[in-house]
């Protein structure tokens, strides 16, 4: 176990966490499922970081803005998901390859009734990415790449011997058809930690169910994108704060789709 003490600070002071299975327990607890979301229903989250002047990146990479608690965190959350959702700029940058869940969190997987480690899909309209690439040859589990009728064909011919390469709108992504394809599988715990694209294209069509963001005790000054682009939303996406948690100056938001 890794990382500096985390305590609660809102909705209630809560414990103070260190570095344990005990303490991760507890974690888990915080981030499960909030009361009376059906089960059945898919659930996308979204997790990102960023610096207090809304940099999502340093030098191109989300990494340079976290610390150990961040990625106990960021690790943690992958154990509830279906499916691990991420766009294929995030792959190119932030590689992604082997498995993304450590034995103890493969272990509590398996021991709540899930597999061992989650599915991973990707968002790509271009099919932008290397089949021999380490994200497909060091791959735990066969990756499933969404994109377009319109894809370039011979891109998904080399994927398609790598992944399972499935379509989710015809020039454009379509996230409800996205949304829709995972579900088919069973995977209605979605969980996305990006890109911006990802995360603009889910809230223009409204899609985002709830948003885990780190606020990390920094200024990037400018340069740097934030945790979201693309597309304009029509209207703004109401959201309600679930918890605040801390570890030293760093703040972990978890905010929740509104329900008025």
């Amino acid at each position: 176990m890794t990382g500096a003490p985390i305590e609660r600070l809102f909705p209630a002071p809560g414990p103070v966490l260190d570095p344990s299975a005990a303490g991760d327990a507890q974690l888990l607890e915080w981030y499960s499922a909030p009361a009376g979301v059906d089960p059945g229903t898919p659930w996308v989250s979204f997790n990102f970081v960023a610096s207090l002047d809304g940099a999502a990146t340093v030098d191109g990479r989300s990494g340079g803005l976290g610390n150990a608690a961040d990625q106990r965190i960021f690790s943690l959350l992958r154990r509830h998901a279906d499916v691990v959702l991420v766009g294929a700029q995030t792959i190119r940058a932030e590689g992604y390859a082997g498995e993304l869940l450590n034995a103890a969190g493969q272990q509590w997987r398996r021991e709540n009734g899930k597999s061992a480690h989650p599915a991973v899909a990707v968002v790509s309209g271009s099919l932008d990415l290397d089949p021999a690439g380490e994200f497909f040859t060091l791959a735990p589990v066969r990756p499933i790449i969404i994109t377009t009728a319109s894809a370039p064909a011979a891109r998904r011919a080399a994927l398609s011997a790598v992944a399972d390469v499935v379509d989710a709108g015809d020039a454009d992504l379509d996230i409800n058809a996205v949304v829709a394809v995972l579900a088919e599988r069973g995977l209605l715990r979605i969980h996305s930690e990006g890109g911006p694209h990802v995360l603009g294209s889910f809230t223009a069509a409204g899609r985002v169910d709830e948003l885990c963001l780190t606020l990390s005790p920094a200024l990037a000054g400018a340069g740097a994108g934030r945790i979201t682009a693309g597309p304009a939303a029509a209207d703004l996406a109401s959201m309600e704060l679930a918890h605040v948690l801390r570890s030293g100056s760093m703040l972990f938001l978890r905010y929740l789709r509104s329900k008025r």
